[in-house]
């Protein structure tokens, strides 16, 4: 469906720009993240560069195809594509290929899918679709909007995966407060839930009943305290602070970051990519790259707020909150202020699957900036 050409006054450019540029210090980054131990392996150092670009190609094309659709045409299709994400979040726990002792990925040939992604997009559909006609959200309307959160989110955490799970947690409070939730119910429901947190977190430190896996409680633990276990459960965040640290100002250029190129920093192009910016790119690096990551925030919120209907400002408004949990949390980790839980660094982090689900989230959040006005003829 070829969209009017009035249509395209409307594209939002700094958004765009922004994005493309993240999408390019991504791949420099996963380079040199990835070169020191793909040479070494005699792979070629293009490998995970490779990877990302088709992942990149797939995204492009997902944009297309999701910005040619009028995103009020999704309504009809909103149960299914929930139904479809619960159960290939089931499927996963029977059929997913098992990585680190955990069940996240399909392998699709050359791509692994991670069902988990798609389902956030599944979850913003969703809860856009339920409370786009609740005048007061409150008593059952918002019980449900945390039962649609709940289902998706503790099979995710069956896979296991704490960081993922408590995505979709933030996304369905931020996604209620973009609905003119009362904020203190809010405030209740979130009070409730770091209690229940806090009772798990506890029990199974003492060991009365493992709720939490060891490794994960361990990574809790030592968030509190990295040198308490600095060989071992420590070492990642200790690793990754003194990387941040060294690079200084400026950095010390591509291929040059210490901790980087001689391995002590542990999945340099996955979880802990932000540390290698800092080295090798030093505070400015890592200033522009959160410039950036700002720049897409704010358009993105800008066109929810210009949304021409609440469902528009809803969908606009949830995808931006994915991407704003990812680098508080991804971000945090690095520095030592966010327990270390494996989020992605969107556009950034070393995955086709990753990029793919976030860009598809962008093509929403455009989809609905260049419907924002009525086209008058």
């Amino acid at each position: 469906m070829e969209l009017p050409r009035r249509y395209w006054r409307y594209l939002d450019w700094p958004l765009i720009l922004s994005v493309a540029a993240l999408i390019l210090i991504g791949l420099i980054i996963i380079y040199s993240a990835s070169y020191s131990q793909l040479t070494q392996a005699g792979l070629s150092p293009f490998y995970y560069v490779t990877r990302q670009l088709l992942g990149l190609a797939l995204g492009v094309a997902a944009v297309a195809v999701i910005i040619s659709i009028d995103y009020r045409a999704w309504k009809r299709w909103t149960r299914l594509i929930y139904i479809s994400s619960i159960g290939m979040l089931t499927l996963l726990l029977v059929a997913g290929t098992t990585v680190f002792g955990s069940q996240r990925w399909f392998r699709l040939g050359p791509l692994s899918i991670q069902p988990s992604e798609l389902a956030k997009l599944a979850l913003v559909l969703t809860l856009s679709r339920h409370l786009e006609m609740r005048e007061n959200i409150e008593g059952w309307n918002l019980w449900r909007a945390f039962a649609l959160t709940g289902v998706p989110a503790a099979l995710i955490m069956l896979q296991p995966d704490l960081g993922t799970s408590a995505i979709f947690v933030g996304l369905a409070f931020a996604m209620l407060f973009f609905a003119g939730a009362d904020l203190r119910k809010l405030g209740l429901c979130a009070a409730g839930l770091a209690v229940a947190a806090f009772t798990a977190i506890y029990v199974s430190w003492k060991g009365w009943l493992y709720i939490i896996k060891p490794y994960q409680l361990s990574r809790l633990l030592v968030f509190l305290d990295p040198y308490a276990d600095r060989n071992n459960a420590g070492w990642n965040i200790i690793q990754s602070i003194i990387a941040i640290g060294s690079g200084g100002l400026t950095g010390k250029g591509i291929l040059s970051g210490t901790q980087n190129q001689l391995h002590f920093l542990p999945a340099n192009h996955t979880d802990f990519v932000f540390s290698v910016i800092a080295e090798e790119f030093g505070f400015v690096g890592s200033a522009v790259v959160l410039i950036l990551y700002a720049v897409m925030i704010w358009r993105g919120l800008r066109i929810a707020m210009l949304a021409k209907d609440t469902y528009g400002m809803l969908l606009a408004g949830g995808c931006v909150s994915i991407f704003f949990f990812h680098l508080i949390i991804n971000v945090g980790m690095t520095v030592g202020m966010m327990p270390i839980t494996g989020l992605p660094l969107p556009f950034i982090t070393a995955g086709g699957s990753t990029l793919l689900t976030s860009l598809m989230a962008i093509g929403v959040i455009l989809n609905v900036g260049l419907r924002r006005q009525k086209i008058m003829f």
